[in-house]
């Protein structure tokens, strides 16, 4: 048995089911930092699709995120020992403090502590999605990206459609992305060499 990797991988989920404040999207920037830049074991790209499938899928995002890296380090084993490391330690916690929190959760400390969090939650989420449209426009092309940027603004934000059907439509534009591409380019080719022999028709 690999106890290094095991070790390696419980002690990822771990830091993440700590300090990921508020849970859902809040951790996503923690599981982004260990698995990609700590640990090495995707690229950003790798992680993005992990990201978009797992938000497909229902049930909480940080638990599909543990199973789905600890199943491929180590597998169903990797998977259990990561979903165990990431939600027992703060499912011990919550229990063990629950009454605590109950009794001073009228305190102005404890709301000062909360507000305090918010903010840096915002700048990690802000990083995260900078560096996912910048590998965006390198994808798709800063025109497409934007465009499809203002899509989901508008379906999510305006429209009330729910996330999971906004990742499969994506999903499925994605799948035929390249041929539509060229087929547009194609296009765009014919109708500008068009123009040009009709402007030196006209000059002619």
């Amino acid at each position: 048995m690999d106890l290094k990797g095991y070790m390696a991988l419980s002690g990822a989920m771990l830091r993440v089911g700590i300090f990921g404040y508020g849970g859902g999207p809040s951790v996503i920037p923690l599981f982004r930092h260990e698995a990609v830049i700590r640990y090495k074991w995707m690229t950003d790209k790798e992680f993005g699709e992990l990201l978009a499938f797992a938000n497909a899928l229902p049930g909480p995002i940080a638990t599909k995120l543990a199973a789905q890296l600890g199943y491929q380090q180590k597998g169903a084993m990797g998977a259990v020992a990561a979903i165990l490391a990431h939600i027992l330690p703060t499912t011990i916690a919550m229990v063990a403090l629950l009454g605590a929190l109950y009794s001073m959760k009228e305190s102005v400390i404890i709301a000062g502590m909360i507000a305090a969090v918010r903010p840096v939650i915002a700048v990690l989420l802000g990083i995260t999605a900078y560096e996912f449209c910048a590998k965006t426009w390198g994808g798709l092309g800063k025109v497409i990206g934007v465009g499809f940027g203002i899509i989901a603004f508008l379906l999510l934000g305006l429209l009330d459609v729910h996330p999971a059907i906004v990742i499969i439509a994506f999903l499925a534009y994605g799948t035929v992305h390249i041929k539509v591409y060229n087929w547009a380019k194609q296009k765009w080719g014919r109708k500008e060499e068009s123009m040009r022999e009709n402007s030196g028709g006209m000059s002619s």
